[in-house]
């Protein structure tokens, strides 16, 4: 199998200027580069490029798929608008890593499997980059997964915390379902980890009545300020400062989850186990159930089928024997089913010897025919 890998880059709050082009075109003279992406597939050889570096110049997000199982994910925000402390709860082991980079901090995610499909890396990162908003709004869902799948892959010692557990892990959004896809984290863990997980209204983060008048107590000098920003200056992080400003100065608790006890390493993958063997009991009987439905539906329909036939009885039996006469593989076929559903009507009526002398009759006279012989004996009317 030949070798796939494949880069992505993309900035979102700085467009590329034509030297930032130029410099990453002497990187890769293949990749395709616009103001405001940079892409490029290899099937031999490696990019020249360190993609953390990369990222810390010129990006926003970035997003790497190999195929012999690594994926790779990162995404760079402003580090003014971060809660460092509270974020690196999340940030540690093998998988999951915040950089500080200058005024930035850069977080990257790390999954790797040992027995890989092969997959493309085109999609993904427009899956994946809304991530990036939800983290600056205070969604870190995105981040306790991360360190989830850490766990999965036994980084962390059995006796040791889980982080604090946000709000709404329960009911996830596109681009989370794509994210635990990318990762490969275990659906399971997910449902657990998310039994701990408050129900949040996303749209009610911040009560308008408290948000409007929060707003209209603003000296009149800084919404001045705020309003030349938005006019004057490119600024997509205004509106999420504004909100940390606001739920700052109204001391609104997040409702992250640390107000209910947090759960051992261990005690999470107990309870996955648990969780995985009752949801595949569940999933068995329900599979049960609606096979013994299919076989009652059909059951019933083969009653229906049975009564018809039985109405023409004689003429079956006739048609058998025309059916044999011509010899075709095909016409056997049709033949032995004529004769099992025959069978049927007979052991419905009582009358199974009948049935048996006929079909006796009808091996003897063709015995010589080693394939319809094979038929009867596959249908189970070899005696």
């Amino acid at each position: 199998m030949s070798e796939y890998q494949y880069y992505e880059f993309r900035a979102i709050d700085q467009p590329l200027d034509e030297k930032a082009m130029q410099d990453l075109r002497d990187l890769s003279t293949r990749a395709q580069i616009t103001p405001t992406s940079f892409t490029n597939e290899y099937n031999w050889g490696d990019f020249k490029g360190d993609p953390l570096k990369l990222m810390a110049e010129y990006f926003d997000a970035f997003l790497y798929v190999a195929n012999w199982g690594t994926h790779e994910f990162m995404l760079k925000l402003p580090l003014r608008l971060i809660n460092f402390e509270r974020i690196k709860q999340y940030c540690y082991g093998d998988n999951v890593t915040a950089y500080k980079k200058g005024e930035n901090l850069i977080f990257q995610f790390i999954s790797e499997t040992e027995d890989p499909e092969w997959e493309e890396g085109e999609g993904w990162l427009s899956s994946l980059i809304t991530l990036r908003s939800d983290i600056l709004h205070g969604d870190y869902r995105c981040l306790y997964m991360g360190w989830l799948y850490g766990a999965q892959m036994d980084d962390f010692e059995d006796d040791e915390l889980e982080p604090p557990v946000p709000p709404n892990l329960g009911d996830l959004n596109g681009p989370l379902n794509s994210f635990v896809d990318f990762m490969g984290i275990d659906i399971d863990f997910v449902a657990v980890a998310a039994q701990k997980s408050a129900a949040r209204d996303s749209h009610q983060a911040a009560d308008q009545k408290s948000l409007s008048a929060w707003i209209s107590n603003l000296p009149e000098k800084e919404k001045d300020h705020i309003l030349l920003r938005l006019i004057n200056s490119h600024d997509p992080h205004l509106a999420p400062e504004l909100l940390q400003r606001y739920q700052r100065a109204v001391a609104i608790k997040d409702n992250d989850g640390t107000v209910v006890k947090r759960r051992t390493v261990a005690e999470l993958i107990s309870e996955r186990e648990r969780y995985a063997t009752e949801r595949k009991r569940l999933i068995s009987e329900k599979a049960a159930r609606e096979k013994a439905r299919k076989e009652r539906e059909s059951a019933v329909i083969r009653k229906k089928y049975l009564n018809e036939l039985s109405k023409r009885e004689s003429q079956i039996w006739r048609q058998v024997d025309d059916l044999i006469k011509t010899k075709k593989q095909v016409d056997y076929d049709k033949a032995v089913k004529f004769l099992v559903d025959l069978r049927d009507i007979n052991k419905g009526k009582g009358d199974g010897k009948a049935f048996k002398e006929k079909l006796d009759d009808i091996r003897e006279k063709h015995s010589r025919k080693p394939s319809l012989i094979r038929r009867l004996k596959d249908a189970g009317l070899d005696g």
